[in-house]
């Protein structure tokens, strides 16, 4: 590689080489970006960000306002509505010029109910105890991310992890919350998740193999050496994850066994930690079913003849045959169950839209929570008490800033506890939110979410962003965003794709949009454009597309699809060369995506479909849309080779286009970890949207 001035975008040394599958040859000249050890390679991201940086130094101004307007609208220091567990409220503060979230508790007061009133954020909570400040974790580092939080039952002690580097291997220790001190347990390259014993002696965590993959549950016994951790389960298919978990009856540890379409859980009583893991049910390929504990049996979600699944249950003390309680309803997806005490809660997605249903005891009737506005997104938060009769719930909307209710599952009292604050005056009434339909190829009704300013012109003048994603039946439903204001304030209507792959309209519509069927995600996409084109928002000219991980491989699909439709395309940690990893069993997360893509390593099949929407094979001499590429170095889920190949193979072929790419030299999937670090990066990423959409001076 040879690196110019920054006047002119970066060259990249061309080494073809060639790999040959199912009898088809294919030639790599920039394949050699993958080692991450070369110093040429590091060279070269750094070069890129420095032409970047040029290219954009004009728009310094306006990332500088945009920030501010995060910042300004931003209450800076806040705190969490409180949660109970046991006898204490558990809460996270944020304090004014600081990056990291502030763990704390405080002790329920003889005959509290309710969590305490907070009207100054600042002064705190009466009887605070900081349990972990991310702040002090996070002293000359770049990087922070904390892998598991997790208090023991009784509430002395407190596991924790952390990553310092972004490629998600954390650290696991101890504190002892009595007296405040870290305890000599410390146990390195762990994974999420945790579970305690009932009585806080043992400690039951994951570690990975070498792709990556979650695998062995390993158990811990306070005040002993790592060395002598015991393997209480091991997962020899590579197709599956592992994950470990204390029930919220706090009478399990839930081991789960999951690939993309097959799942098994084992349990083990928490007061037995050494007992040995009891399976629930068998695996049996294409059955999924996940495990909740309710009093005397286990509550089993499950999809076994039944497309959007149903709720059975068995026996807690004997599992074994299911005993139905919700018959499957085609078009009513059951998503996730939980269970209290007296009550159980469905979550669950009809036409669209999440909701939440609510199955009694026997002295109330099921029903389903009602909410006012067309479009939202409702949802469980957190609720670690099972002796309860009341549950918190999350929602939000286009227009509505994140807010949280308590439920009182009998009388059906909604109480608001929060809603998310909006400086600078935040009018709900100034906005409006819309619900568009697009027409597939194949004549599939795709939904659209829209929010504008109120009185938006609908003469397609007006600039939008069209954010899509559609993979792992992973939704993306209608939220809220103080950054997202800073566009429509600027008259710039914002809109999410709901395409096919994810799973906004139920199973089938995932189902409809992987594997050999995954084209469907990238052409639901492109005719949303189309639609909104048609309905006047907006014109092929005015219109920025925007996804992130295999959202950014639908912005790299749609790109070679349809660059007319589109004048600028923003691919965060984008998975563009899908081919090249997929055929890679040694790479992280590589074979677990076999049910989700298919296996071009054992069928010529896969392999020829995938590689004809493959963004890095299929780049060509297009007039492509200006493309802005963001990734991390360390990101363990999307190789930073990946990007980092494709704007290079974008710059050789089509040479006349506007490509740049961004690497976070310190930082994993998810991009910098710091709040205000996250703000500047959405300022960049939307000030150069605005220049694309000719409003940067608005």
């Amino acid at each position: 590689m040879t690196t110019e001035a920054p006047d002119s975008p970066p060259t990249v040394r061309q080494v073809p080489t060639e790999r040959t599958f199912h009898g088809d040859t294919v030639t790599d000249e920039y394949s050699w970006l993958a080692d991450k050890e070369n110093p040429e390679t590091i060279a070269y991201l750094e070069a890129e960000n420095a032409w970047t940086a040029k290219a954009t130094a004009h728009l310094e101004d306006l990332r500088t306002t945009l920030f501010d307007e995060i910042k300004r609208r931003t209450l800076e220091t806040d705190l969490s509505v409180p949660s109970r567990r046991g006898g204490y409220w558990y809460y996270t503060r944020t304090e004014e010029g600081k990056q990291y979230g502030i763990q704390c508790r405080t002790a329920v007061r003889p005959g509290e109910t309710d969590p305490p009133a907070i009207d100054a954020p600042d002064a705190g909570v009466p009887g605070e105890e900081v349990l972990l400040d991310g702040n002090v974790l996070a002293e000359g580092k770049e990087f922070l991310a904390l892998g598991t939080f997790d208090v023991t039952p009784d509430g002395t002690r407190l596991a924790y992890s952390t990553d310092f580097a972004g490629d998600e291997r954390f650290t696991l220790r101890v504190k002892d919350l009595t007296t405040g001190e870290a305890l000599a347990d410390e146990v390195p390259s762990t994974f999420y998740g945790s579970a305690w014993s009932a009585d806080g002696s043992t400690l039951f965590y994951l570690t990975v193999d070498d792709a990556w993959r979650p695998y062995r549950v390993w158990r811990h016994t306070l005040g002993t050496p790592a060395s002598e951790d015991v393997v209480v389960y091991e997962e020899s298919d590579e197709r599956f994850w592992v994950g470990v978990e204390l029930s919220r009856s706090e009478k399990f540890i839930l081991i789960d066994v999951h690939s993309k379409v097959t799942s098994e859980v084992r349990v083990i009583p928490s007061d037995v930690p050494t007992a040995e893991p009891v399976v629930i049910a068998p695996r049996r390929q294409g059955v999924e079913y996940t495990v909740e504990h309710h009093g005397h049996r286990f509550l089993i979600l499950h999809n076994d003849n039944a497309e959007d699944f149903a709720l059975s249950y068995t026996s807690a003390d004997a599992p074994g045959d299911w005993v139905e309680l919700i018959p499957h309803q085609p078009g009513t997806r059951l998503e996730s169950v939980d269970a209290f005490h007296r009550h159980v809660v469905l979550s669950v997605r009809t036409d669209g839209l999440t909701g939440l249903r609510v199955l009694g005891d026997g002295s109330t009737d099921t029903y389903d929570m009602a909410f006012p506005e067309p479009l939202y997104s409702v949802g469980l938060a957190g609720n670690p008490e099972y002796d309860t009769t009341s549950v918190r719930i999350a929602y939000t909307s286009m227009v509505t800033p994140d807010s949280v209710y308590d439920v009182d599952l009998v009388t059906r009292q909604m109480t608001l506890r929060k809603q998310r604050p909006v400086l600078g005056g935040y009018r709900p009434e100034d906005y409006q939110q819309f619900r568009e339909w697009a027409v597939a190829d194949d004549g599939t009704k795709v939904p659209i979410s829209i929010v504008a300013r109120t009185g938006v012109p609908r003469d397609g003048t007006a600039p939008l962003v069209l954010y899509g994603y559609g993979s792992y039946e992973t939704s993306i439903d209608p939220y809220f965003s103080i950054p997202r204001l800073s566009l429509l304030d600027r008259g710039v209507v914002f809109a999410i794709a709901h395409v096919r792959g994810g799973g906004e309209m139920g199973r089938r519509w995932y189902e409809q949009g992987k594997m050999l069927a995954k084209k469907n995600t990238f052409t639901d996409f492109v005719a949303c454009a189309q639609a909104l084109v048609k309905a006047s928002w907006t014109t092929g000219d005015r219109l920025v597309a925007r996804g992130g991980s295999a959202g950014g491989l639908l912005m790299g699909a749609v790109a070679n699809l349809a660059p007319e439709d589109f004048a600028g395309i923003v691919a965060e940690v984008p998975f563009v060369d899908p081919l090249t990893s997929i055929l890679d069993p040694s790479l992280p997360l590589t074979v677990i995506e076999w049910e989700e893509w298919g296996n071009p390593l054992e069928s010529p099949e896969v392999y020829a479909y995938m590689k004809s929407y493959s963004p890095y094979e299929n780049v060509g001499k297009l007039r492509y849309p200006r493309i802005l590429a963001v990734t991390s170095l360390n990101d363990t889920r999307v190789l930073y080779h990946e990007p980092a190949k494709w704007i290079a193979r974008l710059r050789a072929v089509a040479p006349d286009g506007r490509y740049l790419l961004k690497t976070e030299m310190g930082a994993g999937h998810s991009g910098p970890s710091g709040r205000y670090d996250s703000w500047k990066e959405e300022a960049f990423v939307n000030a150069w949207v605005l220049e694309v959409l000719g409003r940067a001076g608005a």
